[in-house]
């Protein structure tokens, strides 16, 4: 998938294709567009400035037409915009595009003259994705924007620790919630003068991280028919379980539980080629941070505090050989993790840690 996060894969049903199909080419300020009959011939393209108005003034006056576009940061307001005028809109994924439009001849015109073909022969060429409501698009917003916050905290805290060292003093072990109080106790006036804003930084940080924890435990009082039963496996904390409804937006968008790990990017890439089938590493396709976050749950279920269960046993069972196993048993665990998740979401039930009674006995 994208490396934009606000889409779901879904699957486009076949329909009558329009007269006019129409390729929409993003960029941050303008956008092309190219609209191919169908016979095949291009019969229009032209430029448009990329906001709502413009966008309304261009396609509102027109037939409905089918058009297509790359997911992109913009797509889900543009994707709105067009709906609401009456056009069939697909939103294509750049991702899976690449091996299909690359060039040595790229440009925006073209792009979007191949967006419409493609649209116009198979929708399915596309790859399309779906994106979120624009509820959840604005909840999720939450808990980006204290993952923001969080990384810019602990960049502040590593470069505070380390100018320190320099001048041979060492802070404290603390929790980052109370790093700025032990860092000023623990540093000589010289020191503590000259960092002082930037650990008053620190501490507004987490100050503001704290508001937002407080929003995403109101989020999992909104979505608490669906968080509820994400939260019954040990590890999966309030913050994974919101991110992982929210980014997948809805158990419906996948008829098998078992397509959530290839959605986050949790499979094995594959590359064959003839005799060629080289051992790769995961795609990485997907949201990364809700990867990120369900892979800390993955050591967590590998961890001293991790309670007894079929998916630890599994897990430490492959961690068996070594180091480099290890890192692919946390791998390998976050994946069934995302597939269980959905299933227990999809299916409503209770957790059991180990589905057969005589394992657990074991």
């Amino acid at each position: 998938m994208s490396k934009h996060s606000n889409f779901v894969a879904h699957p486009i049903a076949a329909a009558t294709l329009p007269a006019i199909t129409i390729g929409l080419d993003l960029s941050d300020k303008n956008a092309h567009w190219c609209a191919v009959e169908q016979s095949g011939t291009a019969a229009e393209r032209g430029c448009v400035r990329l906001t709502a108005s413009e966008l309304r003034k261009q396609f509102g006056a027109m037939a409905p037409a089918r058009i297509a576009l790359e997911v992109s940061g913009q797509s889900a307001w543009v994707a709105d915009v067009l709906t609401s005028l009456g056009h069939e809109v697909i939103v294509a994924n750049a991702r899976e595009l690449r091996s299909i439009t690359g060039s040595c001849r790229k440009s925006d015109p073209r792009d979007a003259e191949q967006l419409a073909r493609l649209a116009r022969v198979d929708p399915a060429l596309l790859h399309p994705v779906r994106h979120r409501r624009p509820t959840r698009r604005l909840d999720l917003m939450i808990i980006r924007s204290r993952a923001v916050l969080v990384e810019c905290r602990t960049r502040l805290v590593s470069s505070v620790r380390g100018q320190a060292k320099v001048f041979g003093e060492r802070i404290p072990p603390a929790a980052t919630e109370n790093f700025a109080e032990r860092a000023l106790a623990a540093l000589p006036p010289t020191l503590a003068a000259v960092l002082t804003p930037v650990i008053q930084q620190i501490q507004n940080l987490t100050n503001a991280i704290g508001e937002y924890d407080r929003q995403i435990a109101e989020l999992a009082h909104k979505y608490e028919d669906e968080v509820m039963w994400l939260e019954q496996i040990n590890g999966v904390g309030t913050l994974t379980a919101v991110c992982y409804v929210l980014t997948l937006d809805n158990y419906e968008r996948f008829a098998h539980s078992r397509d959530a790990g290839p959605f986050l990017g949790l499979v094995r890439a594959r590359g064959q080629s003839g005799e060629s089938d080289p051992d790769l590493g995961i795609t990485k396709a997907g949201d990364k941070y809700l990867r990120k976050l369900l892979v800390q749950c993955a050591q967590h279920i590998f961890g001293r505090l991790g309670q007894p269960s079929a998916l630890r046993d599994w897990g430490l069972r492959l961690a068996a050989g070594g180091t480099k196993a290890k890192k692919r048993a946390v791998v390998a665990v976050a994946r069934k993790l995302a597939v269980l998740l959905h299933c227990l979401w999809k299916k409503h039930t209770v957790y059991r840690p180990y589905p057969n009674p005589n394992q657990q006995a074991a």
